[in-house]
């Protein structure tokens, strides 16, 4: 079936559809990994964009039952410049276009994404709508110019009420913005006792779990949606260490009086260059996130900046200077992506150690 993909500004790129058979809106956005599109489908920092692969084969692999991010992705809508027709894997459990069906995501092939992804590049990320190719453009485009995008997007994801998984180490209170499920792997691989509370939780529900350490995760939209979530970081900021992820780390900031801005395309895949200020270190990062901290606004705040992109120089990772916490803007857990930043997680689990003993001392 003939399917078009209707920018805001009237571009048109014509394609053929696949996937789910219905039609979307949503914010067009671009990544740049050349695997894990999995992964990316299924990471609920998407919710309500559509996603366009630079790489230009895209479900080659098929889709397994390991690599999911999220149960029920929320993504609008995919774009490539070619699905695979016949995945080969050993792991394979069934091809794209089936999961897409399944999903009720729609899809579009056959365009240009080099230029597409050039024309975002330059004018910045747009609103898209991926429609039938027999309906009435000119109406579809008012449509697409008139329609609001939702900005409750992190009460969409967050899991709706707590729930545990466990372990024998170190209590950790995940607050869930919109997590990926790989962060939950990596603190299930140091042991740690997870409590995971959804978005809106007060400081007092977090405190009421007695947790070692608090985890903030990533997730999707402007962190000014969510100001519960900035209210409740300001509140236990100093009473329990506290590791920010991606929106997490957008909304650490927050909380402390610094400030964030929307990025004109963002940041999204597993190549982003990212060095550590104080050595000079170079760390290879997975990154998906439209916004960004304000580099001007840290000035008296109590908030020291320990790493930064490389490619744009925008802020990739803050610690406060006088309680344990520090966030980063990229995605240390890196799945898919490289593990160069995976360290950061044992500095997490050092920083509630070192928390504890002091507090016992």
């Amino acid at each position: 079936m003939e399917k078009i993909l209707l920018l805001e500004d009237g571009t048109m790129f014509h394609g053929e559809g696949f996937g789910y058979e219905g039609e979307c809106v949503g914010e067009v956005v671009f990544t740049t990994g050349m695997s894990g599109y999995q992964e990316a489908i299924t990471d609920q920092s998407f919710n309500g964009q559509i996603l366009t692969f630079t790489y230009p084969l895209i479900g080659n692999c098929g889709i397994n039952r390991d690599d999911s991010e999220s149960i029920h992705p929320t993504c609008r809508g995919i774009i490539v410049k070619e699905a695979a027709r016949r995945p080969s894997n050993w792991r394979c459990a069934m091809d794209l276009d089936t999961f897409l069906k399944n999903k009720k995501i729609p899809g579009i092939q056959g365009i240009d994404t080099r230029k597409l992804t050039k024309m975002l590049r330059d004018q910045g990320t747009i609103k898209g709508c991926i429609v039938d190719a027999n309906l009435d453009l000119d109406h579809a485009l008012l449509e697409l110019r008139a329609k609001k995008l939702p900005t409750n997007q992190v009460s969409q994801v967050s899991t709706p009420t707590a729930y545990p998984n466990p372990g024998t180490k170190r209590r950790v209170v995940v607050v869930d913005f919109g997590l990926k499920h790989s962060i939950l792997r990596e603190l299930a691989k140091r042991g740690c006792d997870v409590v995971v509370l959804p978005y809106d939780s007060s400081a007092q529900d977090v405190l009421s779990q007695l947790p070692d350490g608090v985890m903030l995760t990533n997730g999707p939209g402007d962190p000014k949606d969510v100001p519960e979530a900035v209210a409740m970081i300001r509140e236990i900021l100093g009473k329990v260490p506290i590791f920010g992820i991606c929106l997490g780390h957008q909304l650490f900031a927050l909380s402390c009086n610094a400030d964030t801005y929307k990025l004109k395309f963002g940041h999204r895949g597993f190549n982003h260059p990212v060095r550590e200020v104080a050595t000079g270190r170079i760390d290879f990062t997975s990154q998906n996130h439209g916004y960004a901290v304000d580099p001007e606004s840290l000035a008296g705040t109590n908030l020291m900046v320990t790493h930064l992109e490389i490619n744009d120089n925008t802020i990739e990772g803050i610690r406060h200077r006088d309680v344990p916490a520090f966030s980063v803007q990229f995605h240390p857990d890196a799945t898919p992506g490289p593990h160069d930043a995976v360290h950061l997680f044992d500095d997490f689990m050092e920083s509630m150690d070192t928390w504890k003993e002091g507090k016992h001392a």
